[in-house]
């Protein structure tokens, strides 16, 4: 069921046009990756799904009807760029912004409290915010962002200055809030963490969108019937002898008593079929079917575009 849609948006600052008649439809209960290279038009979408900035032309719909003021406090949104007051206390900064989102101060200290403790930065309270790591400046607002229980969250770089082990600790609860039935939108540069969590992506290049839909189908699109068919090594074993017309060699490789063999099928052969004509003749490790990553998308649509 579509939850957020964004229809025909433009956006233009003096004599650059930023969206040309952008189009998404983000599911309900999704995890959306906003894809893009820098100064595609990512932020100003962004910005104009949480209301910061408006759209030349264009429109928004939440839950079936225009998008209106008062759906800000429906939506979380955490920027890359960081926006805590330094001078400010940690705790009392929190506290200010929980407030902003309607939380009484009594429900914003107790579930900060909570997460702060989830967080194990629960000694950093009555720290200045300048004290702070970017990495746990980072964790400050993203709890901030979420402490609302908003339907909708933008993630902007949400791993941004963060280890390894806490870039998992973002990941659990990203997939937690999902999983309670909060819809996200993440933007992000980084393919692998898109390929882990997200269900729905749309790719936006110079002002367009270039394509949009689930992940799945997305690389299943762009997998241009390429094999890899492995075995062990047999120097008598002439791959070229046993394939057919079906299937051309991009490319072989032998390493560690292993024999990696690329196919590109021309002809539809089913899988059966290849392996029944080589098992005589080897003995056979693997065969699956070459599924391009998101990376090797991106890249290529970028590239074409």
């Amino acid at each position: 069921m579509s939850f957020f849609k964004a229809l025909h948006i433009v956006k233009r600052y003096a004599n650059h046009t930023a969206l040309d008649d952008v189009s998404i439809e983000i599911p309900e209960g999704s995890i959306y990756g906003l894809l893009g290279p820098n100064g595609a038009g990512k932020t100003s979408l962004i910005r104009i799904i949480n209301q910061i900035t408006a759209p030349d032309s264009g429109e928004l719909i939440f839950h079936s009807r225009p998008l209106q003021r008062a759906d800000v406090n429906r939506i979380g949104y955490l920027p890359e760029e960081r926006g805590l007051y330094k001078k400010m206390k940690v705790g009392e900064q929190a506290v200010y912004l929980a407030r902003l989102k309607g939380l009484s101060k009594q429900d914003a200290v107790a579930r900060l409290k909570m997460w702060f403790e989830k967080f194990e930065i629960s000694s950093w309270w009555n720290r200045k915010v300048e004290e702070l790591s970017k990495g746990m400046a980072q964790k400050v607002q993203f709890i901030t962002t979420v402490l609302h229980e908003p339907e909708l969250l933008i993630f902007d770089e949400p791993f941004s200055g963060f280890d390894p082990i806490n870039v998992e600790l973002l990941k659990r609860e990203i997939w937690e809030l999902r999983q309670k039935g909060t819809t996200i939108i993440f933007s992000t540069h980084n393919m692998s963490s898109v390929e882990e969590i997200c269900s729905h992506i749309a790719l936006i290049n110079k002002s367009h969108k270039i394509i949009e839909g689930p992940i799945n189908q997305i690389r299943e699109k762009y997998a241009n019937n390429t094999y890899q068919l492995s075995c062990r090594y047999n120097p008598q074993f002439k791959a070229e002898e046993f394939i057919g017309d079906e299937f051309k060699i991009l490319s072989q490789r032998i390493e560690d008593n292993r024999h990696d063999i690329i196919l590109q099928q021309t002809n539809y052969c089913p899988a059966n079929t290849l392996l029944s004509r080589i098992m005589p003749a080897v003995d056979i490790i693997s065969y699956q079917k070459i599924i391009p990553s998101m990376n090797d998308i991106f890249i290529r649509l970028v590239q074409e575009q």
